[in-house]
């Protein structure tokens, strides 16, 4: 769960800028020596032949254990760091490069290494992993850690429960408790005996605590946390947060933002052991598919994807279609971002030339007008922008590298901006997928067969039209709603399906890229050619589920099929027959009764208006209240 955190204090925000910078500084000192030794080890080919190769890694230090200490000595040796991090953070920094130097050394599965480990830059340093919590040990955390419960947080941003939850911009940063607490051990004379409280005893609102460094000499840094409100949200916090033995580890996270002070903005990531958590509406519709008793296919395309199933047992029911395409309003507003997004680029490459004008000649049109100036006896003109190439040497490359270039503070304002657009909209793209996958498995089950593509060939012939449709986005959360509802999908190979060049019938139908109308002249089978071959692809079966090779088309199924579904295949193949509504921004939420109260004498007005401390007036008031529909649309969008 993420838990935005409110830092407005000067002193803490300076204080958490250190701790990033001297958690990168440590990170990238680790990946620098690691990096050493991957390059002496792949160097010392006739030791690892003569000694083997565990011989070397244990010479050089590649190990888990060996980058620890590394990032030990690190953090010992120099003077600074250790006023900031923790050997705890060190530790964990240090097992993160380490697992991207065994991905490198060590194969995979499949027999692939990933590429030479490299030192990261600053902008993309964004984590500091925590250490997870001991649950067998009492009060445990040896990095960040989450203290507070949500009853006590409710409670004190309620007024005692008296209004609605008001978490304030600047939330307070809680004290920590002072006085003495009983341990629930009694002395020799009978008394209980008392220790100091500690922050394991604070029970009010919620905070992230971290010790502040291995001397102890700036204290506790304490930050505060803004529980997530709005629709919906409650069940959920409550999901995570009203169990605090379920609490695991807590990671600190900062994000770009260019309208926050610093141009950040820092979350906590809790972990939680337990399941996740899932709305009402979410699971009534992952149940609703787990009761479809439906075989389908799915056929993935550059502009739409198309979806037909059928019943598990011919002779019920009937096939239903569905085709997900992107429609004349989203085209509009795809242009209408790329519009935005082609000006945002434009003004960031004129203060780049503005600021950098030495690194630039100028264009033809100011070479020429320059020229006739000249020619007239006129001054030159001084050119602000030039709008010619980028100096070269003579051996063509630039001048001046870019990283090396001035840049302005209004740049760097709206590089910043352009970069929360672009993660805004990728996080709405995966949203909307995730709402259509809910749709498609709602109305066609969750055991659905594609066809086994790389879609990574396609970007190279149609690159621009699957950043607008994201076929690959969908295909995945497919597969995630698929398995969240019990089903599978299950890759078919190509090479041994083809299902595109073939027919319900069984007949072979060879067909172009530029045909995409499917016609059989052997059964007169007429429709779309992205749905014949969806319909086709709900025939698959395997010698190895797990295997996409060993697939094959039961073409007497198929043929049994359009034997028992005539006029409704037909009607299905030509165009979608679900009429799957375009899911609007909140709906899903269903209605939940309110319950009665046990006691039937009536409740007072000040009764009404006062929320129990572990659930707000505004949720109380409102749990009930369903989201709001629109009517449906003939076909699913995606955008």
């Amino acid at each position: 769960m993420v838990l935005p955190l409110t830092v407005t204090d000067p002193a803490d925000l300076h204080r958490l800028n250190g701790l990033f910078g001297a958690m990168w500084s440590l990170k990238r000192a680790v990946q620098r020596d690691a990096r050493a030794k991957v390059d002496a080890y792949w160097a010392a080919f006739h030791e690892r032949n003569e000694h083997g190769a565990k011989t070397v890694r244990q010479r050089l230090g590649l190990s888990r254990e060996a980058l620890e200490r590394c990032a030990y000595k690190h953090l010992e040796d120099s003077g600074h760091l250790k006023h900031h991090a923790s050997k705890a953070l060190a530790m964990h920094i240090a097992d993160e490069v380490w697992n991207g130097v065994s991905r490198h050394l060590f194969p995979d599965a499949t027999g692939h290494r990933f590429g030479r480990p490299k030192t990261g830059r600053w902008h993309d340093f964004t984590r500091i992993p925590g250490r997870a919590r001991s649950h067998t040990t009492e009060n445990k955390w040896e990095t960040f850690r989450l203290v507070g419960t949500l009853h006590g947080h409710v409670m004190a941003h309620t007024g005692g429960g008296q209004h609605a939850l008001m978490q304030p911009r600047r939330m307070p940063t809680p004290a920590k408790p002072d006085g003495k607490v009983p341990t629930g051990k009694l002395m020799a004379s009978g008394k209980p005996q008392m220790r100091k409280a500690t922050w394991w005893d604070h029970a009010g609102p919620l905070a992230v605590v971290f010790a502040g460094g291995p001397d102890g000499s700036r204290g506790d840094f304490v930050l505060p946390v803004l529980i997530p409100q709005g629709a919906g949200q409650w069940e959920r916090v409550r999901h995570f947060l009203s169990h605090p033995s379920a609490w695991h580890k807590v990671d600190l996270v900062r994000r770009r933002k260019a309208s926050a002070l610093g141009g950040w903005v820092y979350e906590a990531h809790l972990m939680v052991l337990g399941p996740g958590y899932s709305s009402p509406a979410v699971r009534q519709m992952r149940n609703r598919a787990a009761a479809l008793d439906r075989i389908g296919g799915v056929d993935g395309n550059v502009s739409n994807m198309s979806i037909v199933s059928f019943p598990a047992q011919l002779g019920g029911g009937t096939p239903v279609s569905t085709e997900i395409k992107l429609t004349d309003a989203e085209r509009a507003r795809l242009e209408k971002e790329a519009k935005k997004r082609r000006g945002r680029a434009r003004a960031l490459e004129r203060s780049r030339r503005a600021t950098n004008a030495g690194q630039y000649v100028l264009s033809k049109k100011q070479t020429a007008r320059a020229a006739r100036r000249a020619a007239k006896g006129l001054a030159p003109k001084m050119v602000t922008v030039p709008g010619g190439a980028r100096a070269t040497r003579s051996d063509g490359g630039p001048k001046q590298a870019y990283r090396r270039d001035r840049l302005s503070a209004h740049y760097r304002t709206q590089r910043a901006r352009q970069a929360d657009a672009a993660a805004s909209a990728a996080e709405h793209r995966r949203h909307r997928a995730r709402l259509v996958a809910r749709e498609i498995i709602t109305a066609h089950g969750s055991v659905l067969v594609i066809e086994d593509c790389d879609i990574r060939t396609w970007y190279r012939l149609w690159g621009k039209r699957l950043a607008r449709t994201t076929p690959g986005m969908l295909i995945s959360a497919l597969k995630v709603e698929c398995e969240a509802a019990g089903g599978r999908l299950i890759p078919a190979s190509t090479w041994s399906t083809a299902l595109s060049q073939h027919c319900l019938c069984g007949e072979r139908v060879n067909k172009t890229l530029r045909d995409r109308e499917h016609k059989c002249i052997a059964c007169g089978l007429i429709g779309k050619r992205d749905l014949v071959s969806a319909a086709l692809a709900a025939f698959v079966r395997f010698t190895d589920v797990d295997d996409p090779k060993t697939a094959f088309l039961d073409t007497a199924a198929s043929r049994d099929a359009q034997i028992t579904y005539v006029q409704a295949l037909e009607e299905a193949l030509r165009e979608s027959t679900t009429p799957s509504p375009n899911p609007p921004r909140g709906a899903g939420r269903v209605a939940v009764p309110r319950q009665r109260r046990a006691t039937s004498a009536p409740r007072t007005a000040g009764q009404r208006n006062r929320a129990t401390p572990d659930e707000p007036r505004h949720v109380r008031d409102h749990a009930g209240t369903p989201g709001p529909r629109t009517a449906c649309s003939p076909q699913l969008t995606l955008r």
